[in-house]
């Protein structure tokens, strides 16, 4: 009976998701909007079709493990630790100082020093699954805004097992003697977790899916795949580790595999249900009467959430040498309160240190920042080029100086090279790379990269070329490199909102240069090319024909 009950309220949550999605996209919002509002709608504290049950919780849970498996699985390490020290000292900084200045806010108002603790680890958090649904949507993951939200957010997963740690400890009453034979415990099972996965996921795995009867029946694979993503968030569980991030190491592990694209598209269904289910589960958590009732405590803490968290992401991601544009976009990205603060709230209350009103000011100011969190991530890129329209020059570009040892008489009174017939390069990852090795033995003089990324950069100046941090999507910075000088700019950007404001403004800055820009996916072509771009670069045609090539090479046409 249980286990039909628990069936109902899947099904009765799936369809309100299915209709109030459809309404919310309908009207050109997330469809995460529509998700929340239906969890809330049918939940025990609206019309009551569907009670907090712990199994619900469990599949919703689920499909937060999925997702990370899927991140993983787009990543690898190598790709992971390219996001240089923004993920892992960055983040760190990010969940440390938030904890401490929410405890100090927390305490300031009257809260025990055990519940500013538990606040400010609950306002560490930032929502995982929101944000990078929302920027899978945008086509932004691979943006810098992108990159260098999903490296903090992927610390945040990381922080989850000490944070839950010392709220138990807390409740407990432990020593720290206690705590931290707990976390070295708990980090010694992480570490075999890690040697079981990888052994499991290079060695063994692999070895199946080159099997003939595997590449005959599509269905082991895909049953592979789920087994893999749901076994590893369970190890991880069992192992007193965040699922989530279990399953995030495991598809980080299977991303090197050849095999890592197809188990991705294998699973994308599934997790789509699933992650479905876990946005409505959070809106059942919502109480509109309450949050009405006590609106102006609601408005304060979000407020306060809101603000603080951007203001101080913005600042942690300025220290590492980006601009200030680019740092209010992760800061915005990351200005909500995440899935895994709910945890925290629970075992709180739970163990006594929160009390029942305290929780459910704690829960509704949560859901409600969910709720702001599409509307924030998808303003991002605009309001981060508006702060970057009204910021002092020196604040988004940062040249090679002399002092860097080039001479300084080939540098203007600018600090940019004054010279004609310029090469463009905008962005220096992978593709920008590719452009300038290719140029650089016949056209060293006449190439500049320009990327936010400082590593991009210094990688650039490795070639003996001029390259610069700065966003090319703000007019000042493209008057300060002379664009009107160029001759070819190459926009090598995956994202395409960004690649097309770069492209409208280098046509009316520099009307006699030729733009040639990359298109990630060919939907995007048209864009660009109403943008100005006189020549693109269609990924997916591409790999189309490179394929047929070799296909021709193989029959011998």
């Amino acid at each position: 009976m249980d286990a039909w009950s628990t069936l109902t309220d899947v099904s009765i949550l799936l369809a309100a998701a299915l209709a109030l999605g459809t309404i919310a996209e309908e009207l050109r919002q997330s469809a995460i909007i529509g998700y929340l509002l239906a969890g809330m709608l049918v939940g025990p504290n609206m019309l009551g079709w569907v009670t907090v049950r712990g199994e619900v919780n469990v599949i919703a849970e689920l499909g937060v493990a999925l997702l990370l498996f899927t991140i993983g699985l787009e990543f690898s390490f190598r790709r992971l630790l390219s996001l240089g020290p923004i993920t892992f000292v960055g983040g760190t900084a990010q969940v440390l100082i938030t904890c401490v200045v929410g405890w100090w806010v927390a305490t300031a108002f009257g809260c025990t020093h055990a519940a500013g603790i538990v606040i400010g680890g609950i306002v560490a958090m930032s929502s995982t699954a929101c944000v990078l649904k929302v920027l899978m949507s945008m086509t932004a993951t691979d943006s810098p805004m992108g990159r260098n939200a999903i490296g903090i957010l992927l610390l945040q997963d990381m922080a989850v097992v000490p944070l839950v740690l010392v709220v138990s400890s807390l409740g407990s009453g432990d020593g720290i003697g206690r705590i931290a034979w707990t976390f070295f415990r708990t980090l010694g099972l992480g570490g075999l977790l890690f040697a079981v996965l990888y052994v499991c996921l290079n060695y063994f795995i692999p070895s199946l899916l080159t099997l003939r009867s595997w590449s005959r029946n599509r269905e082991l694979p895909t049953l592979l795949a789920i087994v893999t993503a749901i076994g590893s968030a369970l190890a991880a569980h069992r192992a007193g580790l965040s699922p989530a991030f279990g399953a995030f190491l495991s598809g980080l592990l299977l991303a090197e595999s050849p095999f890592a694209a197809q188990i991705r598209a294998d699973i994308g269904s599934l997790r789509a249900v699933l992650m479905t289910l876990f946005f409505a589960a959070i809106g059942m958590l919502g109480n509109p009467a309450w949050a009405v009732e006590h609106w102006v405590l609601v408005l304060v803490l979000v407020s306060g959430i809101v603000v603080g968290k951007t203001l101080l992401i913005w600042a942690i991601v300025r220290a590492f040498g980006f601009s200030s544009g680019l740092a209010l976009a992760t800061s915005l990205c990351l200005a909500q309160v995440g899935e895994f603060s709910f945890v925290l709230a629970q075992i709180a209350l739970t163990a006594g240190i929160l009390d029942i009103e305290l929780f459910r000011l704690i829960i509704t100011a949560t859901v409600v920042t969910l709720f702001l969190a599409p509307y924030l991530v998808r303003l991002a890129p605009g309001t981060a080029y508006w702060l970057e329209t009204a910021s002092p020059i020196k604040h988004l570009i940062k040249s090679t100086s002399p002092a860097e040892g080039v001479d300084p008489a080939v540098y203007s009174s600018s600090g940019t090279r004054q010279r004609q017939d310029i090469i463009l390069v905008v962005g220096f990852g992978p593709a920008g790379q590719g452009v300038v090795e290719t140029l650089l033995a016949q056209h060293r003089d006449r190439l500049m990269v320009i990327d936010l990324n400082p590593q991009n950069v210094r990688l650039a100046k490795g070639y003996g070329i001029e390259a610069h941090i700065g966003d090319a999507g703000h007019p000042d910075v493209l008057d300060h490199l002379h664009i009107s000088a160029a001759s070819v700019v190459v926009v090598t950007l995956p994202d395409p909102l960004l690649s097309r404001r770069i492209i409208h403004l280098c046509r009316s800055l520099a009307p006699q240069a030729k733009i040639i820009a990359r298109a990630r996916y060919n939907r995007f072509e048209s864009d660009l090319r109403e943008a100005g771009a006189e020549a693109i670069i269609n990924e997916e045609k591409s790999v189309g024909l490179l394929l047929a090539q070799e296909v021709q090479k193989t029959i011998g046409g």
